[in-house]
């Protein structure tokens, strides 16, 4: 058996682009090609494209991919077992994570006060209590920080569960233009950033292009910021930075 492009794209999730792309790299060559000189892939084409989307949802640069793929001293097993291990690392993580976050929003709502221990156990040396001091120093005056208190004082857990799956598919969706090598400042890439905006405007508080831009820039000058962006991404933190730029100068 043999897929056209469009029968493997879909198959995959990706885009037509996004093949043509890794073939004239030379990442995924489709094994044989019609008459016509149309791509056609075999099974061993799609268990490569398989390694390949596992890698690159792992962070993985497609050089790096590349690499990984074509070293003769590991076989397609080794590569499994490689990528079941990073998978499972980062479920766990994201397990932890989730459920320190449910726990700390049910003590807000509940009037608790977390122990040192159980805010330090998921965030390291994060302290959720001191980026809320720093966040009222910095921005207590703003008339966007007393419209984000107020609004967010009246979200159920319900709301918080529903604005962060809302939130993280936005992210979703600009890691996957970068992973696609779609350029910041396409339209594709501006109109996700457009997404952001409007979603920080209707959860938090007004936010105008001048203002998103701003957050922008933080996500790329504050560490904390800009790793929790590189944790879904490598690169999303710059690539979300310059589809927002690029998305307000869009609306100048």
């Amino acid at each position: 058996m043999s897929y056209s492009v469009g029968q493997v794209a879909a198959f995959a999730g990706v885009t037509v682009r996004t093949l043509h792309h890794y073939d004239e790299i030379g990442l995924l060559l489709p094994g044989e090609r019609n008459h016509a000189g149309h791509r056609r892939y075999g099974d061993d084409d799609l268990d490569r494209l398989q390694q390949i989307l596992f890698y690159r949802e792992l962070g993985f640069p497609l050089e790096e991919v590349a690499a990984l793929l074509d070293d003769p001293d590991t076989d397609p097993q080794e590569h499994l077992r490689r990528q079941h291990e990073l998978l499972t690392a980062r479920i766990g993580k994201l397990q932890e994570m989730a459920a320190a976050v449910e726990h700390a929003m049910e003590a807000r709502r509940m009037g608790i006060n977390l122990t040192p221990e159980e805010k330090f156990e998921a965030f390291g040396d994060f302290d959720p209590d001191q980026y809320a001091e720093e966040a009222e120093e910095r921005w207590g005056h703003t008339d966007a920080y007393k419209e984000s208190q107020r609004r967010t004082a009246a979200y159920t857990k319900d709301d918080w569960k529903r604005l962060t799956a809302e939130f993280d598919a936005i992210h979703r969706k600009m890691a996957d233009l970068l992973g696609q090598g779609v350029p910041a400042d396409s339209e594709a890439a501006m109109d996700v950033a457009e997404e952001h905006r409007r979603f920080m405007d209707g959860t938090y508080y007004a936010c105008g292009h001048e203002f998103h831009t701003c957050l922008g820039e933080m996500y790329v000058a504050d560490e904390r910021f800009t790793a929790t962006y590189e944790a879904i991404r490598p690169g999303l933190a710059v690539y979300l930075r310059d589809a927002i730029v690029a998305n307000a100068a869009r609306h100048q």
